[in-house]
């Protein structure tokens, strides 16, 4: 990964619960997140007494650099989101000073967080689709705004790759947002929950009351079936 390529821009707990439709019982396992970049979820979940792990390649950053990055590609990502008002559902983020504003706090909430959650291994250096992580560490492993997204740019093998892998290490995955960057529907999504369910996994689209991508609020949820 190289810093200067990053789109360094992450969400919120709240976010998460509705992206992800978590609940207090989920709350209470052992969480892995993929891909959360510089989202304040790990910092809000820690105060809470949570079992947390961010897991993102970002994390081999300082905080500072992370935070300069924002600040040298914020502006740019916020006029293209202007110039394109209508691809974007504005309820959740009611306006565009008011997306601005929760990216800016996020990003603070994580920069203060980060240090003390890296000494704690809260924050961990690790990318798909290979984890050193143990078989069934976690309850759930969630993946935001990576898998799928970036259809363009990681392959079929990839996607199903990385999946696998998380259902290694967690009992169930969910992943968030099941469009690419052109706002279709990944050519992968198909493919891969008929190959899931030939290997004896559950899986389901669900809607979720998120969406700030037009037409992105589904959520992708795959588990291990009884037995297996």
């Amino acid at each position: 990964m190289q810093l200067e390529n990053v789109i360094p821009f992450g969400r919120s707990l709240d976010e998460y619960r509705q992206m992800f439709v978590l609940t207090e019982a989920d709350l209470d396992g052992k969480i892995l997140s993929i891909a959360d970049g510089p989202a304040s979820v790990n910092a809000e979940l820690h105060a809470q007494g949570k079992n947390y792990i961010s897991m993102d390649p970002l994390y081999r950053f300082g905080a500072k650099d992370i935070e300069a990055q924002f600040m040298r590609v914020a502006d740019d990502v916020f006029q293209q989101v202007e110039e394109t008002l209508d691809k974007w559902v504005w309820n959740y983020h009611p306006t565009l000073a008011a997306l601005k504003k929760q990216r800016q706090q996020v990003l603070q909430d994580f920069i203060a967080d980060l240090p003390a959650g890296i000494e704690k291994k809260r924050y961990r250096v690790g990318e798909l689709p290979h984890l050193e992580l143990a078989d069934n560490a976690f309850d759930l492993a969630l993946c935001s705004h990576f898998l799928f997204l970036y259809s363009e740019l990681f392959d079929y093998a990839f996607h199903r790759d990385s999946i696998v892998e998380l259902l290694r290490v967690a009992r169930e995955i969910r992943i968030f947002p099941l469009l690419t960057l052109k706002q279709q529907r990944s050519p992968y999504l198909e493919p891969l929950l008929e190959e899931l369910q030939k290997q004896a996994y559950s899986v389901s689209i669900e809607k979720v009351p998120y969406e700030f991508q037009k037409g992105g609020n589904e959520m992708l949820r795959i588990g291990k079936l009884t037995g297996y």
